[in-house]
C-alpha cells in the first residue's frame, strides 16, 4: 500500500483526488495539508510514502517547500500537481528535488501510474518535455531573460507581474520587505527592465503564468 500525503489550499481539489485515489487497491491518502508549513508538520508526524504537492499554497514558494523538504526527508518522492504548465515549472521542481511535474488536466489514470512510478524511484516527464530533451529544442534556455533568475527570483517576479505589493509578497513568503526590495532590484537588472510594469508585459507576451 501506498501512503500518500496531498498538499493543495483547496479543499475540492484534494476532496477529488481522494475520491480517485481512494478507488485504487494499492493506493491510499493518509493526510492533508491546505499550507507548506502544515506539509511539514505532517511529514513530520506521519508515516507517508509520497507527497503530491500543489506549487501555489500559501507560504513558502513551492520550489522553496520543495528543497526544504529534501534536505529534511531526501528519500521522500515528491510529485508536484500544479495549475501551470509544464514548460514553464517542470525543470525547476525537477531540478529542485521532485520526482515529477504534472499539470491539473493530467487523466487520473496518468496521474496514479505517476505515483506509483515516483514511489518506485523513477522520474516522471511530461510528453512536451520527454519530446524538448529528445529534440534538443533549438531555442536555448539561456535566450530568454527570465531563465536567468534562481527559483526565489523566478517566484518573486511572478507575484510582481502580478501586481501584489512588496510588503503582501514579504508577508507571504516570511521576508522582510527590503529583502523582496533588493531581489526587486536583482530581477529587473537580470532581466534588462526597469519597471514593474515592464515584467507584467514580459509574462503576459511569454504566457508565463502569475500568482494572483
Amino acid at each position: 500500500m501506498i501512503k500518500i500525503l496531498l498538499a493543495d489550499d483547496h479543499v475540492v481539489v484534494r476532496e477529488g483526488l481522494i475520491r480517485i485515489i481512494d478507488q485504487t487497491p494499492d493506493l491510499k491518502v493518509v493526510g492533508e495539508a491546505g499550507t507548506s508549513i502544515e506539509v511539514l508538520q505532517k511529514i513530520r508526524s506521519t508515516n507517508v510514502d509520497i507527497l503530491l504537492l500543489d506549487l501555489g499554497m500559501p507560504g513558502r514558494g513551492g520550489l522553496e517547500a520543495i528543497k526544504q523538504i529534501k534536505v529534511e526527508f531526501p528519500d521522500l518522492p515528491i510529485l508536484v500537481f500544479s495549475m501551470h504548465p509544464e514548460d514553464q515549472y517542470e525543470m525547476r521542481v525537477l531540478k529542485a528535488g521532485a520526482s515529477g511535474y504534472l499539470n491539473k488536466r493530467t487523466p487520473p489514470d496518468q496521474l496514479l501510474n505517476a505515483i506509483r512510478n515516483a514511489h518506485s524511484g523513477k522520474k516522471f516527464l511530461s510528453p512536451a518535455m520527454n519530446e524538448k530533451m529528445a529534440t534538443n529544442f533549438r531555442v536555448k534556455t539561456s535566450d530568454l531573460p527570465h531563465e536567468v533568475l534562481n527559483d526565489r527570483e523566478f517566484g518573486i517576479m511572478c507575484f510582481l507581474a502580478s501586481g501584489k505589493r512588496l510588503i503582501d509578497i514579504a508577508d507571504q513568503l516570511g521576508l522582510s520587505s527590503k529583502t523582496i526590495t533588493s531581489h526587486r532590484d536583482r530581477i529587473l537588472k537580470k532581466m534588462k527592465m526597469k519597471t514593474n510594469a515592464n515584467l507584467t508585459r514580459y509574462c503576459i507576451e511569454k504566457n508565463i503564468s502569475i500568482y494572483s
